[in-house]
């Protein structure tokens, strides 16, 4: 077809900016716009964001409520008239970055972002793992099957940040007896970072050169672990290249719920008693993610599932950027709730959460761990969390000590690595409570 991206993205905008009747009930229920400071009518607010997409500029209230959006979902959930107004808020960003910034600057904003993300995803995934298991992660140059998988398992980017939760992952798949490829890293991009800083075009082709490398497995399915790819690929990039090329090339399923789908396969694999009162970090942004976290948690034996009352809010903790206040509120109020409750853990389900989150078990009497590792203990399966190790370290010049022989070993550059790990020590929002890791232990 003779549709670029670009143009038939745009088209998809266009159409659904007219289905929207600006009834205003995604902005009734949405749960940042206090936090927010929307503070402006429903159908008001709703109708700036028309006027956004469409011309790259709107009223304050509007212009706010789309920065604010961290992807909870709950608009898609409250439309009467199929539109989806989270893809709605996504583009008018997009619009906004796109009149704020020349495309000169757009695709160098684009390049800068993709940078920064490759060079700390490569730095901290081999500070904790060798070629052989970079290579099983889909690194390093990992060999391809000889025969098409059963599907492609993509981990999208930052997750191998966190290798023993992927790499959990991997180990179940293996017990549940299904073939796959894996497929991500930098090399496998969604496009998500140049969409945002406006440069749709290079989004585009690096997107549709990922789709294409995803297509391979032989029942036409991906089961995807990032849920920012996800969202990416299912509500922005699968539905416009299904306009571009007349097809859908593939179906793409959140691990939990392919887990929670094999769970009659799963369960009796789940041998183990895990003794624990466990409380689950809840982001409802992908329909059904969280139910199925908590129907797998239930299916391992002796588990104690305990529910603190506390919001559930966004797609990852990290998407938090623009509400910094409401972030360390959320993550304060929970962490002060599993402890009045006695639990034994923390459990979060995506690593953006799990990289947040880890460095408190220092100052709390609980552990912070993943869904998985659950999963894994009642298997018989058990990864390191390097990760969580080094960063309760909390120096940098620790961390690199300590990982010295893997920098060597993978020719890292000494100030990049160093660089790398202090933004791995940034991504705390919320400060640890000021005591030692001695004083801890």
């Amino acid at each position: 077809m003779s549709q670029t991206f670009e143009t038939a993205l745009a088209a998809r905008v266009t159409a659904m900016a007219d289905a929207c009747t600006r009834c205003g009930k995604c902005v009734e229920v949405c749960p940042v716009t206090g936090p927010g400071g929307v503070a402006a009518e429903p159908r008001a607010v709703i109708d700036g964001i028309i006027d956004i997409v469409r011309t790259g500029d709107g009223p304050e209230a509007s212009r706010k409520w789309a920065n604010a959006c961290v992807l909870t979902g709950e608009c898609i959930r409250a439309c009467d008239y199929g539109v989806n107004p989270r893809f709605l808020l996504g583009m008018a960003r997009v619009a906004m970055a796109r009149r704020g910034d020349e495309p000169t600057e757009q695709r160098r904003h684009g390049i800068e972002g993709f940078r920064k993300v490759a060079r700390e995803v490569t730095h901290i995934s081999q500070m904790q793992l060798s070629d052989e298991v970079l290579a099983r992660l889909g690194q390093k140059g990992a060999a391809q099957p000889d025969t098409p998988p059963d599907f492609v398992f993509y981990t999208g980017c930052n997750v191998l940040k966190t290798p023993h939760i992927a790499l959990l992952a991997l180990d179940v798949m293996d017990a549940l007896g299904v073939t796959y490829q894996v497929l991500g890293g930098p090399t496998h991009c969604c496009g998500i970072v140049q969409m945002r800083t406006g440069d749709v075009a290079t989004s585009g082709r690096m997107a549709e050169s990922t789709l294409d490398k995803l297509a391979r497995s032989k029942s036409g399915q991906v089961v995807s672990w990032c849920p920012s790819c996800h969202v990416q690929f299912t509500e922005t990039t699968l539905p416009t290249i299904e306009k571009t090329r007349g097809a859908r090339p593939f179906e793409m399923t959140p691990f939990m719920l392919f887990l929670r789908g094999n769970l009659d396969r799963l369960r009796p694999l789940l041998r183990r008693p895990v003794h624990m009162r466990i409380a689950l970090h809840r982001h409802p942004g992908i329909k059904g993610v969280v139910e199925a976290a908590e129907d797998i948690l239930r299916a391992v034996p002796g588990v104690e599932l305990v529910d603190l009352n506390q919001p559930a809010v966004g797609l990852m903790s990290n998407y938090f950027r623009a509400l910094p206040a409401y972030r360390r509120e959320l993550q304060r109020n929970e962490l002060d709730a599993a402890e009045r409750a006695g639990v034994d853990a923390l459990v979060a389900v995506y690593h953006a959460d799990h990289r947040e989150l880890c460095a408190h078990e220092r100052d709390y009497p609980f552990r912070i761990m993943n869904v998985l590792e659950i999963v894994g203990e009642s298997m018989g399966i058990h990864h390191d969390d390097q990760f969580k190790r080094l960063k309760l370290l909390q120096d940098v010049e620790a961390i690199a000590a300590d990982c010295e022989d893997l920098i060597a070993q993978h020719g890292l550059d000494p100030a990049t690595t160093r660089a790398a790990i202090q933004a791995m020590l940034d991504e705390q929002p919320l400060p640890l409570r000021g005591r030692s890791p001695a004083q801890a232990d």
